[in-house]
């Protein structure tokens, strides 16, 4: 009996199925997690097609598709038939994803409270592993001149020091700022280090002229707003 099973690639496959046809007929829409990963993989290997590696990829963990969001090109390449080339094709085009929902998002965009911030910057914060601490900076009418990233790493105060935070807005001559950062835990209560530096980035704030609006904290879907909750 013979054993030997042949390897099927893309090629060999209807081209209803393929992805880049399947795309060009029925739209991105109509494709899968997979499909959508294997056109950016581009190629796939001797032995394993581009879908291959990529559900590959997508079974990294239990998150999937989220997975992607915060993982490494190091992480990518420890796969199977992914390289460097590959690896740093997929971390490219979820960094663009991210840029252009930042972008989208920021352009002419008016924040008149904390559910304005969630929705600003859920979408990018709530599922990073690690902390991430962003400053929105505010024109005299409230629109978003920018979004700034002061530091990633647990908050304290060594980390996020007013020079490095109010330097920003001074140069971009914003007239106020909202704080904002996230919790991996997804759990969007702040801590007592959270708020005692909350409060020293206001008085800080004060004496140069620069308001502190709030402190958004981002968890998984929820987000916390200091001023809300009355805490500053």
């Amino acid at each position: 009996m013979n054993n030997y099973c042949e390897y099927i690639t893309i090629k060999n496959m209807p081209v209803s199925e393929r992805p880049r046809e399947k795309m060009l007929t029925h739209g991105c829409q109509s494709l899968s997690n997979a499909e959508l990963l294997a056109i950016i993989l581009s190629t796939g290997t001797r032995e394993r097609t581009a879908i291959d590696l990529a559900r590959g990829i997508l079974n990294m963990s239990s998150e999937g598709l989220r997975t992607l969001t915060d993982c490494t090109i190091e992480e990518l390449m420890q796969i199977r038939g992914v390289g460097l080339a590959k690896a740093s094709q997929v971390i490219a085009a979820v960094e663009l994803g991210k840029r252009i929902a930042l972008t989208t998002n920021v352009d002419n965009y008016k924040i008149q409270g904390p559910e304005d911030v969630g929705n600003l910057l859920m979408e990018e914060m709530r599922y990073l592993n690690k902390e991430m601490f962003n400053i929105i900076l505010l024109n005299t009418k409230n629109n978003v001149i920018s979004i700034e990233n002061i530091s990633v790493g647990s908050l304290n105060a060594s980390i996020v020091h007013p020079r490095e935070v109010f330097n920003i807005a001074i140069r971009r001559s914003s007239s106020a700022i909202i704080l904002a950062h996230n919790h991996p835990s997804g759990d969007p209560k702040p801590s007592t280090e959270d708020i005692n530096i909350t409060k020293r980035l206001i008085e800080a704030g004060s004496i140069i002229g620069i308001n502190v609006l709030d402190h958004i904290i981002i968890g998984d879907g929820v987000y916390f707003s200091m001023k809300e909750k009355e805490i500053i």
